[in-house]
């Protein structure tokens, strides 16, 4: 079940003492619950650790740092403050473009530099990596990485951990779920994770903002190609309008592909700084994501994958949209 070179894996850890983990900006579960069951991996070894992200942990996910060990960037740290390190690990990305203000540590450490992922696309950020593709989550690799290194599961641990891995398979509800993913979530119940509570923290704390900015969002949707193609849009105005986040869009794109006969779905979520955030969703055996978000600099997997593009509204709809309908034609 795995392509990852676990003992160079396990040498690199055991002979290095301090650790700096980060991961993308606009962090999502699979991202902060994998640092924050690496980081207490590494803290049952003895070793120092640091997480220091390019952005705030949004609101919404504050529940899975319940000790306040995810530090962002400029906010909580500036660089000119960061500690000794001996290794930069970054989980789940591997991407420059995804790393926002913590590429320029990345770039400039002297520490070693290695990458535990489960994406396709990739730069070279002059690392060592430990990738696995097939995986469904990084959370999977975390699990992987505590079997390897010899630690024992926490409930403090294994609660971020099942977080990571039953978000970025939708609750066990993607294709990317199988025997083994239930496997790695039974061996993170039997430490201590409680499913019932995590979905409560997770589903069931909405605010009456996000749920305004979801009607907005649902309410722009449109199909063409006879249903197949479904796809909508937050722009900027509508944050101040329904006093929401931008970690308030998280998943509305997947609430788009409940509607029957929606093969790939696609979402416009317009930046505060400019440009256009593009989430993209595929059921078509047919449309890669992966390949629609590198054509405009971005990366992910074939059933969900995410870009950037610096246009106005309606060019980068436009844009965007003309490579989606090539790709489904």
């Amino acid at each position: 079940m795995s392509e990852i070179n676990w003992p160079r894996f396990v040498e690199v850890i055991q002979s290095n003492q301090r650790f700096l983990l980060t991961s993308h900006i606009r962090p999502d579960c699979d991202a902060l619950g994998s640092e924050l069951g690496m980081c207490g991996i590494l803290e049952a070894l003895g070793k120092e650790v640091t997480i220091l992200n390019g952005q705030a942990t949004p609101p919404n996910l504050k529940f899975i740092d319940p000790k306040n060990r995810l530090k962002s960037l400029g906010a909580d740290v500036k660089i000119t403050e960061l500690p000794e390190f001996d290794v930069l690990m970054v989980l789940d990305t591997s991407a420059w473009a995804q790393l926002g203000p913590m590429s320029e540590v990345v770039k400039t450490t002297k520490a070693k530099k290695i990458i535990l992922d489960h994406h396709v696309s990739e730069d070279d950020l002059g690392a060592e990596a430990f990738k696995n593709v097939k995986a469904e989550a990084t959370g999977r690799l975390v699990v992987e990485a505590a079997e390897q290194l010899g630690v024992k599961l926490t409930p403090e641990t294994a609660m971020p951990i099942f977080a990571a891995l039953a978000t970025d398979t939708g609750w066990f509800r993607f294709g990317s779920t199988t025997a083994y993913t239930m496997e790695c979530a039974a061996k993170l119940v039997n430490a201590g994770a409680s499913p019932a509570a995590i979905y409560k923290d997770l589903y069931e704390q909405e605010t009456l903002a996000r749920l305004k900015l979801r009607a907005m969002i649902l309410s722009r949707t449109q199909s063409e190609l006879d249903g197949k193609l479904v796809y909508t849009a937050c722009l900027k105005g509508d944050f101040a309008e329904t006093g929401a986040l931008p970690s308030d869009t998280e998943d509305v794109i997947n609430l788009t592909l409940a509607v029957a006969g929606t093969e790939v779905a696609v979402i416009f979520v317009e930046q505060l700084e400019g440009g256009f955030k593009i989430s993209f969703r595929s059921r078509s055996p047919q449309v890669d994501c992966s390949t629609l978000a590198e054509t405009f600099g971005g990366g992910g997997h074939k059933a969900a994958a995410g870009a950037f593009v610096n246009e106005s509204w309606p060019q980068a709809q436009q844009t965007v949209l003309d490579v989606v309908r090539k790709a489904m034609r």
